[in-house]
């Protein structure tokens, strides 16, 4: 229990700090102008009712701020300097500048976009399984670390990543998507967003074009906007995005983003002629080509072994301009803000500096966990696990909602991927039925809000992270909508 004199400290400086704030707040909002004397001590103590020392005390807080400033015997008055930072009278108030030409751009797309920010729920897109992620593993695996090498994570660390991360993540590369690249070509980043962030500000001038995907992932082009590039829309086809038509419409385009392995948001997987295409064109445009493979790990085939899945655009011959963007949001969880860029050797140490003075680095425990939970065939076994769950997910998505729909939605079965596509005519009005499907608690993306110039419509269906009572009763909300239509 405090003692009587703690309490009457406590009372003169809680006393001290109001009349200080009652002084301060008066400068500021232009009660006490600037040049104004300041009453003398004893008279403005004599007027409040407190001791003289409360308002010397508050009156040397000021002088200390710079709001007030001393004159040898002539008192003490608001400071000069305060007129230029407060603001303008009322009536008088401008309106505060508004976001950058860039800015606009930037949140432009968003409003179109508007990732949803509740929790997930069906069918939203890109939202794995979380509820069977082996959360207890990666508690022991935490444990496991001795003091010293806590104490050593708690430093700051290499902004390109943990060693043993990049190793790890160089040897899964070369074992699952076929790329043979070195530890140190690999630069850790917080998912795949600061990824394709880093590759814009460092390989973008104010003006360059760009080539993305129509439709295609919006979070990519507010990004390419943020840096000033030009995101130019290619058309897509049955092999992915057109790049003959894209060179001849956009010849000075210096960089291609493009997600090969199953095209977002259409699923369409490029064929190994259209690759080559790719390929050829960074060589002889000197350009460079930005391979998201967002989802490339969940390709389903008969025996999930290696020759069903689809090597990444990065392990083909000739691909030294590709940059391979990689996260673990979609194969561990997205709280987990951990993924990565695979860079050529010469720009490592550019994208690690960029790293630094963006967020620094990673945290070091999740990246060290992490990187035992490949090592030890951990992330094998769960994807494994994972890929077969989803492929029985699809397969209850889409049985359900052709029956909720009297089968006037018939989803056609996908090899790969966490969402399905139903595309409809062209120019088809695909938003209504989203917002009523939204205002009915299912999310039900329209494609048109993936779309520039496309007049491509229809509705993405996410599937993985919902188990089948959430599938089903979704879809039976679904398949009522469709009925009234």
């Amino acid at each position: 229990m405090p003692s009587p004199g703690a309490n009457r400290t406590t009372a003169t400086l809680t006393l001290r700090q109001e009349v200080y704030a009652q002084l301060r707040r008066a400068i500021e909002q232009g009660s006490l102008r600037a040049g104004t004397r300041l009453p003398p001590s004893r008279e403005h103590a004599a007027s409040l009712g407190v001791s003289r020392n409360t308002v010397l005390w508050a009156v040397q807080r000021l002088q200390a701020e710079g709001y007030v400033e001393a004159r040898v015997g002539d008192g003490t008055y608001v400071s000069q300097a305060v007129a230029a930072t407060l603001p303008a009278p009322q009536g008088l108030v401008a309106p505060p500048r508004g976001l950058s030409r860039r800015g606009q751009l930037i949140a432009d797309t968003a409003a179109r976009w508007r990732p949803p920010l509740a929790a997930a729920k069906a069918f939203r897109i890109g939202a794995p399984e979380v509820a069977t992620f082996p959360f207890a593993l990666w508690d022991r695996l935490t444990r496991h670390a001795s003091s010293g090498q806590r104490s050593n994570r708690a430093q700051y660390l290499d902004p390109a990543g943990d060693p043993d991360l990049r190793q790890a993540v160089a040897q899964w590369l070369w074992a699952s998507r076929g790329i043979r690249c070195d530890a140190a070509q690999v630069v850790v980043c917080s998912g795949s967003q600061q990824g394709i962030d880093l590759i814009a500000r460092l390989l973008l001038d104010v003006g360059d074009e760009v080539l993305v995907e129509d439709p295609g992932y919006p979070g990519i082009r507010a990004s390419l906007l943020g840096h000033g590039a030009l995101a130019r829309p290619v058309d897509m086809d049955g092999d992915g995005l057109r790049i003959d038509t894209a060179a001849a419409q956009w010849p000075n385009a210096r960089m291609a983003v493009v997600t090969p392995t199953h095209q977002f948001p259409t699923g369409v997987c490029m064929g190994l002629a259209r690759r080559q295409a790719l390929l050829q064109w960074a060589r002889a445009h000197d350009a460079w080509v930005v391979e998201d493979d967002y989802d490339g790990e969940f390709q389903y085939g008969k025996n999930d072994g290696q020759a069903q899945r689809v090597p990444a655009l990065c392990s083909l011959p000739g691909s030294e301009r590709v940059l391979y963007v990689g996260t673990f949001s979609k194969t561990l969880h997205p709280g987990l803000r951990l993924g990565f860029v695979v860079v050529p050797p010469a720009l490592v140490e550019a994208f690690a500096m960029a790293r630094a003075i963006t967020d620094r680095h990673a945290p070091g425990d999740a990246q060290a966990v992490l990187a035992r939970f490949i090592a030890e065939g951990h992330l094998l076994r769960h994807l494994r696990q994972m890929r077969e769950l989803y492929l029985q997910r699809q397969h209850t998505l889409r049985t359900a909602l052709a029956e909720a729909s009297n089968g006037a939605w018939q989803l056609a079965a996908s090899d790969r991927g966490m969402h399905l596509l139903h595309e409809v005519a062209p120019g088809t009005d695909d938003e209504t039925l989203s917002r009523q499907a939204l205002a009915a608690g299912v999310m039900l993306a329209p494609l048109s809000r993936y779309a520039m110039q496309s007049e491509r419509r229809g509705w993405l269906l996410g599937y993985a992270g919902f188990d089948d009572a959430e599938i089903r009763a979704a879809a039976r909300v679904v398949g009522g909508l469709v009925r009234q239509r």
